[in-house]
């Protein structure tokens, strides 16, 4: 079978202008990127439509190393909606160019379940990623520009401030730097640090938007730090807003590209799920439901993680609700949680099924205490037996839960449209209900200790002094309301990545928080989590060449 990213360039893609007609969206409205990706103006979404279509999550069980597919699984759940004659869309993230050249690779699919251009979607696409990076790197000039000044200045004690730098690139050395060294013409010499571009409160704020204005707002509320006589230093006390909002004026715009049997996606903004939001934005998720029947949409990771974050962050404070879930799992990823060894983990083997299938079970349960019954779809390999498929339906059937197998790698969306059948009567059925864990009358102490123990299945939570002491302070604010994004390993549903399947008994360890006042909410770090990653020891990065013309290799 020829890669990903053979399959992609040898693809004949229509004009977006064709895609557009799909979901009758006049060529007017459109701003052209090229031939094959646009942008879409905020007018086009109609709340009315928003409330009468239906949401479909995607989410997963716990990752491995090997990958999932829960990308390529939405891809080929909004393609075999198609199929099975519904008006659908998928509406996505954005890829981050750290994963891109580091250990995941591209985030567009895979397989025949892709969204294209494939090269430009995972590469700088439509310049989003670019303009966060500068919007948040005018504020982080500004601050510092501010201490400069002196006697004239605000009077920020540099020892408060929290706003970082950011960089869409995997750099590990960057964390904890020093600035400001080599005299006094060079600034005031003080501790920073980088993010990485998906972990930025610009980004959050960009994803949880209602419009211009609300972008202007949620960033005039970003938090940078205190006087030296205590008093809280927002972004609008530096008057940034008009410039950050200028800079942001494309980006705040979906766009609009198309999967490989042409069926429309929009893709906007690019959180990830262990270390922010980890799902697309709202004014996209909206954009969707405004020109389809049937939106797809996914989180990041588990059900532990962007699942939680959808449902608390995104959907409860903005009145959205997913009418359905589908829960994507291998049989690989099951024999793993299991304890199955590497190398066995093609081998049939219907005792590492039994014992994996816990972590699975943990993540149907998390779907189902949000009010909703999910669908487990099982990403078919070709080494995955009738054996081991048919032990996952019954243990997934003795919980109340469906289960489809999907070939949409190899078929496309033909490949789910037993998938997507299914879904369809679950929406039909009328049995979801959608309703949050947790509101804003919990304390924070409260929601953290709800996720850690119905989500994560942790016995308690345990807070540092520095963790304590900045509750305290986020008190003071009068930011005690706002929700929790917890940010941790996706690899176990504990705060350590080797406690895979279904640990039991654990603590939760929550380090410290960082204060996103103009997302709107309140970021809890576990464990040893980083917000800006590292590279691994042979990144993806050595597999990308590009020919004398013009032709990507090695893009995954």
């Amino acid at each position: 079978m020829k890669s990903d990213i053979e399959i992609a360039q040898s693809a004949k893609m229509e004009h977006i202008k064709e895609i557009a007609q799909k979901i009758a969206v006049s060529e007017d409205d459109l701003e052209y990127y090229g031939k094959y990706k646009s942008k879409l103006p905020l007018k086009l979404i109609d709340e009315d439509k928003v409330k009468k279509s239906k949401l479909i999550l995607i989410t997963a069980l716990s990752p491995t190393k090997y990958g999932e597919g829960k990308t390529t699984m939405t891809i080929g759940l909004a393609d075999g909606l198609r199929k099975v004659g519904k008006k659908s869309m998928a509406v996505l993230r954005e890829p981050s160019l750290g994963p891109v050249f580091g250990v995941k690779g591209g985030a567009a699919g895979g397989g025949y379940s892709q969204v294209v251009p494939m090269e430009d979607i995972n590469l700088h696409f439509t310049g989003d990623f670019a303009a966060i990076e500068k919007t948040n790197n005018l504020l982080s000039a500004l601050i510092d520009n501010d201490l400069h000044n002196g006697k004239d200045s605000l009077q920020i004690d540099p020892r408060t401030i929290a706003w970082k730098r950011v960089m869409d690139m995997n750099d590990r050395s960057l964390r904890q730097i020093i600035i400001g060294t080599g005299g006094k013409a060079n600034g005031v010499v003080r501790e920073d640090g980088f993010n990485i571009t998906p972990a930025s409160e610009i980004m959050a704020i960009l994803c949880l938007a209602k419009d211009m204005n609300d972008l202007k707002t949620r960033m005039s509320n970003i938090y940078i730090g205190q006087t030296y006589t205590g008093e809280a230093i927002y972004a609008k006390d530096l008057k940034s807003i008009g410039a950050m909002a200028v800079l942001m004026k494309d980006a705040i715009k979906p766009n609009l590209v198309q999967t490989l049997e042409g069926t429309p996606t929009i893709l906007h903004g690019g959180p990830f799920a262990s270390i922010a939001q980890g799902t697309n934005s709202i004014i996209a998720t909206k954009m969707g439901l405004s020109l389809a029947d049937y939106v797809v949409t996914e989180a990041g990771f588990g059900s532990d993680l962007g699942a939680e974050k959808f449902m608390h962050i995104k959907c409860a404070p903005n009145g959205l609700k997913p009418d359905a879930a589908v829960i994507v799992a291998t049989v690989r990823a099951i024999k793993h949680h299991g304890g199955c060894i590497a190398d066995d983990l093609t081998k049939e083997n219907i005792l590492y099924i039994e014992k994996g299938f816990c972590n699975l079970e943990k993540h149907i349960e998390n779907v189902k205490k949000f009010g909703i019954t999910p669908i487990v779809c099982i990403n078919a390999f070709p080494f995955d037996t009738d054996a081991e498929i048919n032990k996952l339906k019954e243990l997934c059937s003795a919980m109340g839960v469906k289960v489809s197998r999907s070939t949409a790698f190899v078929d496309g969306g033909q490949g789910s449209a037993e998938l997507a059948n299914m879904v369809i009567e679950e929406i039909e059925s009328g049995k979801n209900n959608f309703k949050p864990l947790y509101n804003e009358t919990n304390t924070l102490e409260e929601k953290i200790n709800i996720i850690a123990k119905e989500i994560y299945g942790a016995a308690n939570v345990a807070f540092s002094a520095k963790a304590k002491s900045q509750i305290k302070l986020i008190q003071k604010l009068g930011l005690y309301h706002l929700p929790v994004c917890m940010t941790k390993t996706p690899a176990s549903f504990s705060d350590n990545e080797k406690k895979i399947g279904r640990p039991t008994g654990f603590d939760i360890n929550v380090r410290e928080f960082e204060i996103s006042s103009g997302a709107g909410f309140i970021v809890a770090l576990l464990g040893d989590v980083m917000r800006m990653p590292g590279l691994p020891k042979i990144p993806n990065s050595v597999n990308i060449d590009i020919d004398d013309n013009g032709k990507i290799i090695g893009l995954s």
